[in-house]
């Protein structure tokens, strides 16, 4: 007899018309974001907040609540549903364009003032849903669509890694994972239950960055944008827990 050993989570059931490119890495990272919340028990007490760009899409996959706002304002109106209703999980998801572009301001004045909310932000190193262009985190040298010849340091600046930012901020909780692997979605999953776990429990502001492919904006294959993560991604964000702050 055969054995169910995959379901998709029920706040997800429209996952399979999201709309992701072939071998993107938010469709992972939804799917593993609703198991979280299923298996907490939170399904129906949760809200999700996005942005415009990619991520998005799973806005119309959700089968409960959530609200998408101006471009890089996922936190801030995160922040204000929170006030207003501090028994619900409460979460903003968005990319690094909006989060660490347009959104920075709120990225970093949200952690300074310890919201009791959490950030997830999926980090592919390029502005994905308006063509591939160079955003805050795109490596030095890597070829998009606003620096065809490649980022370098002397014309666009460093790439930004806003988790060494965080390090030194007292926040409830801090991690980077990733999708390209099991091993790495399994820890990724692990994360955002701990970082779900610090909001309901009150103790202030968690914040888990996942590093995603995007083989389309990157003009790879599916199989090779995982390689490029491995072999380029993870030598400039490193992978792990950060913080992980005791209960107040």
């Amino acid at each position: 007899m055969a054995t169910k050993t995959f379901k998709i989570p029920e706040a997800l059931e429209g996952l399979g018309s999201h709309g992701c490119c072939q071998g993107c890495g938010h469709g992972i990272a939804a799917r593993i974001i609703y198991e979280v919340i299923e298996e907490m028990g939170l399904t129906k007490n949760c809200i999700a907040f996005h942005d415009l760009a990619c991520g998005s899409n799973m806005l119309y996959a959700q089968k409960y609540h959530g609200f998408s706002g101006a471009h890089g304002r996922a936190i801030p109106t995160a922040t204000g549903f929170k006030r207003t209703r501090p028994d619900m999980l409460v979460f903003s998801y968005a990319g690094d364009g909006a989060t660490y572009s347009i959104g920075m301001q709120h990225t970093v004045h949200t952690a300074m003032r310890d919201e009791n909310i959490t950030a997830i932000v999926i980090n592919n190193t390029n502005f994905g849903m308006t063509g591939g262009q160079m955003s805050p985190t795109s490596l030095i040298g890597q070829k998009t669509t606003s620096s065809p010849a490649g980022r370098t340091k002397e014309l666009n600046g460093n790439p930004v890694d806003v988790v060494k930012l965080y390090t030194d901020m007292d926040i409830a909780y801090l991690a980077r994972g990733a999708v390209d692997s099991v091993p790495n979605i399994n820890k990724t999953k692990n994360y955002i239950r701990k970082a779900f776990a610090k909001q309901m429990a009150g103790e202030g502001f968690s914040f888990v960055e996942i590093l995603a492919p995007c083989p389309t904006n990157w003009g790879m294959t599916p199989a090779q944008s995982l390689e490029r993560m491995q072999n380029e991604v993870f030598k400039k964000y490193e992978l792990g827990e950060f913080i992980e702050r005791s209960a107040k």
